[in-house]
């Protein structure tokens, strides 16, 4: 794990350290090079433009009419708080357009806290990077997080287990597009509410939830819970600061999950 790689997160656009993201062709291949930062929205990934010294040089068109530019700049002209303040002081952004987000689905937020008992979560100002997930991809967790995770899963290698990240942080703008693909494929919000927690409700948000994998078990399949990688957690997660956020009969109404840990 690089403790020193931050992912810069504002309302509406990832600050992304240089390096990191995956060119989606030659012409974004020379622009990623040497990036300082990659600023990516996060309603669907989409590249925006690329930092190099406080200067941005596009990567699609009418980028500059992009909303949150500002905000993600200006969290890279401060980049030296978290690193001066230590990154697991973080602060939380605001939760100003959470409403409008259950609007979408017809949620009512009130109602929804209610009904599951769930907390809302903020998601965090910054995240560090915590290693890569099966996919190779970059696993973002908040700093403790991180650390106790990379913790963990040395301590279960020694012992001859694998534990594979399957993901970890999700902004809510991510966790809206999850019911929005599963709503085009033709399942109901309700239906959708038994395996996703709503935009706001979902630990992933907060940079402290994991789903975690067995080499050659498909992701996030009750199947899990028969590997030797389940069983590990099961004797060891908590000592590590781990905990199962939804085991059966879970009060939320979520489905039984054996792979969704959470870092309390």
């Amino acid at each position: 794990m690089r403790p020193t790689a931050i992912l810069l997160n504002t309302d509406r656009v990832e600050a992304w350290p240089g390096g990191l993201l995956r060119a989606h062709g030659n012409q974004d291949a020379r622009r990623l090079a040497g990036a300082g930062h990659v600023l990516r929205r996060k309603r669907d990934g989409a590249y925006l433009a690329v930092e190099r010294a406080g200067t941005l040089q596009p990567l699609r068109p009418a980028f500059a009419k992009e909303p949150g530019l500002a905000d993600a700049m200006a969290a890279i002209a401060a980049i030296g708080v978290p690193r001066r303040a230590g990154i697991d002081a973080v602060p939380a952004l605001p939760l100003a357009r959470l409403q409008q987000r259950l609007d979408t689905l017809g949620l009512d937020a009130d109602a929804y806290a209610a009904r599951t008992g769930l907390a809302l979560v903020a998601e965090p100002a910054w995240l560090a990077l915590a290693g890569f997930d099966r996919y190779a991809r970059s696993l973002w967790l908040r700093a403790d997080a991180a650390r106790a995770w990379s913790a963990m899963q040395s301590d279960a290698l020694r012992e001859g287990v694998v534990l594979e990240a399957i993901s970890g942080y999700r902004s809510h703008d991510y966790q809206l597009g999850i019911f929005e693909r599963k709503l085009a494929r033709g399942l109901s919000v309700d239906e959708i509410l038994t395996v996703n927690a709503a935009p706001g409700y979902s630990e992933h948000h907060g940079g402290t939830a994991l789903d975690i994998g067995f080499p050659g078990e498909p992701p996030a399949e009750e199947s899990f819970e028969a590997t030797p990688a389940f069983a590990w957690l099961q004797a060891n997660a908590a000592g590590h600061g781990f905990a199962l956020s939804y085991p059966r009969g879970n009060p939320h109404g979520i489905a039984y999950e054996p792979w969704h840990w959470a870092y309390a």
